[in-house]
C-alpha cells in the first residue's frame, strides 16, 4: 500500500534512514492478527515477559507465541532482552506505533475536510422549505 507523502505530515515525510511507510505497513500487519494484539496488549498491561509467560497468561501454545513475537520483533513493535538463564524477554517499543499513528492522523485530516463540507451541504437541504412536486399538485381541485 502507498499513502502519498503529501498526506503524510511534515514530522513524517521519508527522509533519510528506515521508510516511514514500510513501517507503517508493518505495523498495520502485525494489528491485523487478534492474537498479536492480545501479546501487545498483555505487554502493554503487565510489562516485559517471556514467550512461556504470555503462553501461561494466553489461550496459545508457546510455539504459536515465539511465532508472533518473531512477526512483532520484525515490526520493531517488540524488543527481544536477554534475561537470566537464557530465557529471553519481549519489551513494547512504541516508536513503530507513532509513525502508523501519524498515518492515521494524516489520513484523518484528509477526511475532515470533505466530511465538513458535505455536513454543510446536508444542513443546508435539511433547513430548506419542503416542496411538493409538481405531479402530486395535478388533479387535485379544491
Amino acid at each position: 500500500m502507498n499513502w502519498p507523502t503529501t498526506s503524510m505530515p511534515p514530522d513524517a515525510q521519508p527522509r533519510a534512514g528506515p521508510d516511514v511507510e514500510a513501517i507503517a505497513e508493518q505495523v498495520f500487519t502485525a494489528l491485523a492478527d487478534p492474537t498479536r494484539r492480545a501479546i501487545l496488549a498483555t505487554l502493554a498491561a503487565q510489562g516485559p515477559a517471556t514467550a512461556t509467560d504470555l503462553a501461561g497468561r494466553l489461550p496459545v501454545t508457546r510455539q504459536a507465541i515465539a511465532k508472533h513475537l518473531a512477526l512483532l520483533a520484525e515490526a520493531g513493535l517488540v524488543r527481544a532482552e536477554p534475561g537470566e538463564r537464557r530465557r529471553v524477554r519481549y519489551r513494547l517499543r512504541s516508536a513503530p506505533m507513532q509513525v502508523a499513528q501519524q498515518f492515521l492522523a494524516a489520513l484523518a485530516r484528509d477526511w475532515d475536510g470533505p466530511l465538513d463540507a458535505l455536513k454543510d451541504h446536508l444542513d443546508r437541504t435539511a433547513r430548506k422549505p419542503a416542496t411538493t412536486p409538481v405531479h402530486e399538485t395535478r388533479g387535485h381541485h379544491g
